[in-house]
């Protein structure tokens, strides 16, 4: 009964019906990728990233070399835990101001006092205040952060800030150079030390006109995600740890002399290095277990350490200055990464190609990251590592999603008996083979065997159904194997016989595909052979066979409806072996009669080792030309027919 529905209206749903179809197969296989993009996304915004990207800054800078302090003129008085037990605790300012004056009668360029001394400790505080109103080379400390000022009476031009920037897991990495627009008291400590000690104002003045070249840190330098970036802040160079010349107060006052060079000419740190001070820091080589065996740094140390850096940041082309690069370069290699993850994700036929690949490239980013970071190029490498390896893994993901529904296509299209050759070959095909979900219809040449058992029914009347089909299977068990192991495919069972392919969907070359055939019928001769011996110590009925071959063309494919398909080869080839093993069913003298048309026989190599009894020229129903028939009487010794064959046949 007609609906009504147009024709075209019908096609059109279809179409559509289709298009759905195929758009939700392509949405389906996006999400491994917005999964990855999820996953990103939540990277990006934890703390995770940065936290990854600073545990390979520390492990590769506690792992780089480093220059010791002692090349630069840098002395540092540390107020150890000998020189609390014999001056007490805070120090006199008398006992500091003594201090001070041998210094400076040494010859020190510079002295900064990293001691807090806005409140004088001591019956003599007016001493220290009046040295430091008084003497060009004192640099006093104040702390903006703690709100805590310099000693009383120090000028504005030899005040420094000694307020450190520690980042979010408490360790040292950065240093505040400077921050511009302020009055001139707000001097970091080190930039105040070299000013005085070296008479070098450029580089503040340089810092004040923003024309002093980076690299300055920026909210998204090197592995910082947000980084709280104000003023001019550089990564701190770190030169070896512990390895300034150090003295403490008591050899300053004379318990052991201060070598001359050690004090002339250099600027002189006094501060506390005292534990139980606890002005104390962990840095990145601290932080690694490859690193130094100290746990922190002491305060004034870091300071010298600053100091250190900007020494050579007056020098001209300076190799140990850290450099980042832009946020938006970053950025780019970020996408860069993705791109290349989901590319190699996908490119490749075989997922174990890709895996090796990519695991490939991102131990080539890790290295060219580490590389270029003992180098003192900082890229980040947490994201892009992290794109790279999520994307690729989506496209294997999506890949192995996909395999399993094209591999349930092929087992429910091609659900015959295949080798395990043939069927890793098929899946590795699949791509070009399956369209839509299908097998496409395809002419290919191919070679035919069609056999049946001989006196079936009579064989049935004497067994029971159970025996009969285990009597049946005992010899399918048998013959199966003989074909499949040969690279051929059993189409489909006949009852009591099958129908075996060589050469589709899959094909070795003519020429092989018809040997493969010839091979496999004479081992299921062999077969038949060994099975008869069992049945008969068995008391059960002989097995006989009778088998067609012939080559030719058919058509392979699909074929069925979305609630059945299967693959099915139809043509002359196929009825041609059937009639060859139906041919003159009289005419058997053994138990597995081998029926071989001279289509096959001329594709086979010369030389084979075959028995052949020539049948001459044969008409087969359902055929106009007749067919010159060859009989396979077995493989035990060499024989001249074949080659009679050859130069006789049509």
């Amino acid at each position: 009964m007609d609906s009504g529905t147009p024709p075209d209206s019908k096609a059109a749903t279809w179409l559509a019906r289709l298009k759905a179809l195929h758009l939700g197969d392509g949405l389906r296989s996006l999400v491994p990728y917005a999964a990855a993009g999820l996953l990103l996304l939540a990277l990006q915004r934890s703390p995770v990233n940065e936290t990854l990207n600073l545990l390979l800054y520390d492990l590769i800078t506690s792992l780089r070399p480093a220059p010791p302090g002692t090349d630069k003129p840098i002395t540092i008085i540390g107020i150890d835990e000998s020189d609390l037990a014999t001056y007490g605790f805070p120090i006199d300012d008398r006992v500091l101001c003594e201090a001070i004056d041998r210094l400076s009668a040494g010859g020190a360029v510079a002295i900064g006092l990293d001691i807090y001394r806005d409140q004088g400790v001591g019956p003599d505080q007016a001493c220290l205040r009046e040295r430091f109103r008084t003497n060009p080379r004192l640099v006093s400390i104040f702390n903006v952060a703690e709100a805590i000022g310099p000693v009383p009476g120090t000028p504005a031009d030899r005040q420094g800030f000694n307020d450190l920037v520690l980042d979010t897991d408490g360790v040292l990495r950065r240093d505040l150079v400077h921050v511009a627009g302020q009055d001139e008291a707000t001097v970091s400590l080190a930039l105040r030390l070299l000013e005085v000690g070296k008479g070098q104002r450029s580089l503040r003045q340089r810092l004040e006109k923003g024309s002093e070249p980076g690299p300055w840190l920026e909210p998204a330098s090197g592995g910082y995600d947000q980084l709280d970036a104000a003023g001019y802040q550089q990564m701190l160079s770190f030169h070896q740890l512990g390895s300034f010349h150090l003295w403490n107060l008591q050899d300053v006052l004379g318990r052991r002399p201060i070598p001359a060079d050690q004090i002339r000419g250099h600027i002189v740190l006094i501060g506390s290095t005292a534990p139980s001070l606890r002005d104390l820091f962990p840095v990145p080589q601290t932080r690694s277990t490859l690193g130094a065996s100290q746990l922190l740094v002491p305060g004034v140390e870091i300071h010298a350490h600053r100091l250190a850096a900007l020494m050579d940041r007056s020098v001209a082309g300076d190799p140990r200055r850290l450099r980042t690069l832009p946020g938006w370069v970053e950025r780019v290699a970020e996408v860069v990464a993705v791109v290349l993850g989901i590319v190699l994700g996908e490119a490749f036929l075989l997922l174990r190609r890709s895996v090796l690949v990519v695991g490939l490239v991102a131990s080539l980013m890790v290295g060219g990251a580490v590389l270029l970071l003992y180098n003192f190029v900082w890229v980040g490498l947490s994201l892009p590592l992290t794109g790279f390896i999520a994307m690729a893994g989506a496209g294997w993901v999506r890949r192995g999603a996909s395999s399993q529904k094209q591999r349930q296509q092929i087992e429910r299209l091609l659900g015959q008996t295949t080798s395990p050759a043939v069927a890793r070959q098929l899946w590795n095909q699949r791509d070009g083979l399956l369209s839509d979900g299908r097998f496409e219809g395809r002419q290919l040449p191919v070679t035919v065997l069609m056999s049946d058992t001989c006196s079936f029914t009579s064989v049935s009347e004497r067994l029971s159904p159970g025996e009969l089909l285990d009597w049946l299977n005992r010899g399918m068990a048998l013959f199966v194997p003989a074909i499949t192991r040969r690279g051929g495919m059993v189409n489909k069972f006949t009852g009591d016989g099958l129908l075996a392919v060589f050469g589709a969907p899959l094909s070795s070359g003519e020429e092989a595909d018809a040997k493969a055939a010839i091979d496999a019928a004479l081992a299921i001769q062999r077969a038949v052979d060994s099975l008869n011996e069992e049945l008969q110590k068995e008391g059960l009925p002989a097995m006989g066979l009778r088998i067609g071959v012939h080559s030719g063309a058919v058509l392979a494919g699909s074929m069925g409806s979305s609630e059945r398909l299967e693959y099915a080869v139809i043509g002359d080839a196929v009825n041609c072996a059937a009639r060859l093993e139906s041919l003159d069913k009289q005419r058997q003298t053994n138990l597995c009669r081998v029926l071989v048309s001279s289509s096959t026989l001329d594709l086979l190599p010369k030389g084979l080792p075959l028995e052949w009894l020539d049948w001459g020229e044969l008409n087969v129903k359902g055929r106009t030309e007749p067919l010159r028939i060859w009989e396979l009487r077995g493989g035990l010794r060499r024989d001249s027919a074949l080659e009679s064959a050859r130069a006789t046949g049509p």
